[in-house]
């Protein structure tokens, strides 16, 4: 398969990397939003302060530079350079985040992980743009064999993106989180690379 198109780059925003002085304190910020953090997942939710979240970044930069299993992302909005769509900078304002972790080179495995963090710029299909760049890059430019992903039951949103990628529900642990005064399954999804191909041929 021939990627004629930037890896990193759609009409919209594009996949940047991370900025130790620009990401902390708006990411910090995103702590404070117990809804956006509950759509993530089953960690425990906490506010973490702008020089706790620089120290994590910091803290993962290195890991990064130690790892070849791990592909972090941060989902930018595009920057127009000279006032058309098609030209733009990756320095445009920070949207959330694109990540590729646990990868198995062995066997072409991954996770995927995935947000738009701010409530406002949710529904405007910023994250299936994201999810189609990253799908793009892992199947393509690494070669992986097959993604998967995990997403509360109550997610719906992010369910649909996935399904609509061609992502299947595989694995349901019941009742595996207690959210909302009440027990919600975590849902696992995959996607294999054949099946994406046979999508984006279309």
């Amino acid at each position: 398969m021939i990627i004629q198109e930037s890896l990193f780059e759609g009409r919209r925003i594009c996949l940047a990397p991370l900025d130790l002085e620009k990401d902390a304190e708006i990411e910090a910020r995103w702590t404070h939003d117990i809804d956006y953090l509950r759509l993530l997942g089953a960690d425990p939710d906490r506010p973490v302060s702008p020089a706790r979240d620089k120290k994590r970044y910091s803290v993962l930069g290195q890991e990064l530079d130690n790892k070849d299993n791990e592909y972090y992302f941060n989902i930018r909005l595009r920057q127009p350079g000279d006032g058309s769509a098609e030209i733009g900078s990756p320095t445009g304002r920070l949207l959330g985040f694109a990540r590729l972790h646990w990868i198995n080179w062995t066997n072409g495995n991954a996770f995927i992980s995935l947000g738009i963090a701010d409530a406002q710029e949710r529904g405007k299909g910023y994250g299936s743009e994201a999810l189609r760049l990253v799908l793009r890059y892992a199947f393509a430019e690494l070669n992986l064999f097959r993604l998967s992903a995990s997403i509360p039951e109550y997610n719906r949103v992010a369910l649909h993106v996935l399904n609509r990628q061609g992502f299947q529900e595989e694995i349901r642990q019941r009742q595996e989180l207690h959210r909302y005064g009440r027990r919600w399954d975590i849902i696992y999804l995959g996607l294999l690379r054949d099946e994406w191909l046979e999508r984006v041929a279309v």
